[in-house]
């Protein structure tokens, strides 16, 4: 028999497939195809129409100013943040995503391209922060690791390793890891270690096959493989697809249901 990995929950980010539809539709069919749904800047949509469709949210951004690890612009994070709880309180999101940089269409704000003391202190100090934040909503702040090779050039402290190390420090029940695959094999490999090694801080994954950020099965990484180390590892959290369709959103989904469908 075959069935999703464990206990996992796969979800689809709306922000990245169905692009003909509006966005209250394209939840419509993720949702209705079994999955929960991603979203992004929640400030562009209706939020009460989205609401009104009854899918299940399972992240959002969780921030739209500042920097986690910039002295200067942190709190900027963290009043942005507060700003959005009504939001994903209101969309019964549990995850809240942050990035170590202010991303303006996807770009750092203010390019860095070096790490110093200060961003560490300012990183762990701010975590904690949102973590407390979170904690009065039940809420989950996530950090995601980003590659800078390729899509996030100038962003310091983006790598997997970086932002494990970061959630570790911080040490708060409701701060956690977005681990993001297809940014991880980019900037660093290793994949399935890295799930080893993350694990008990993972709060969500997110995967796109590489090159060109497709859906599982339109590159290099073997998926199949990831989802039985997941099972080996007794990860029964959400793997959520941010990935453009290669050529049709129904056939991504099929494909992204595929490769995290293992036997019994």
């Amino acid at each position: 028999m075959s069935a999703p990995q464990g206990g996992v929950r796969l979800a689809v980010c709306a922000e990245m497939v169905y692009l003909d539809l509006p966005i209250e539709e394209r939840v419509r069919r993720i949702a209705n195809r079994g999955f929960d749904v991603e979203l992004w800047d929640t400030r562009r949509h209706d939020t009460g129409k989205l609401a009104a469709t009854g899918a299940t949210f399972s992240s959002m951004t969780g921030y739209s100013a500042g920097s986690v690890i910039d002295p200067d612009s942190a709190a900027d994070v963290l009043r942005t943040a507060a700003e959005l709880i009504p939001t994903a309180l209101e969309l019964g999101v549990s995850r809240m995503v942050v990035h170590p940089a202010e991303l303006i269409d996807g770009q750092a704000a203010r390019p860095a391209y070096r790490s110093d003391g200060r961003m560490w202190l300012t990183g762990l100090r701010t975590l904690e922060k949102l973590g407390a934040l979170g904690e009065q909503h039940g809420i989950s702040f996530v950090l995601e690791n980003l590659n800078t090779i390729v899509d996030h050039p100038g962003i310091p402290l983006a790598r997997a390793k970086d932002t494990l190390d970061l959630v570790e420090g911080a040490g708060h029940p409701n701060v956690k890891m977005m681990l993001d695959l297809y940014h991880a094999q980019i900037g660093e490999g290793n994949l399935i270690e890295l799930l080893r090694r993350a694990q008990p801080h993972i709060g969500e994954i997110q995967v796109a096959d590489v090159p060109g950020r497709c859906e599982p099965g339109t590159g290099e990484i073997n998926y199949p493989a990831v989802a039985r180390a997941l099972a080996d590892i007794g990860y029964e959290g959400t793997v959520g697809l941010e990935a453009w369709a290669e050529s049709d959103s129904d056939l991504a989904l099929d494909r992204f249901r595929a490769a995290f469908t293992v036997e019994d």
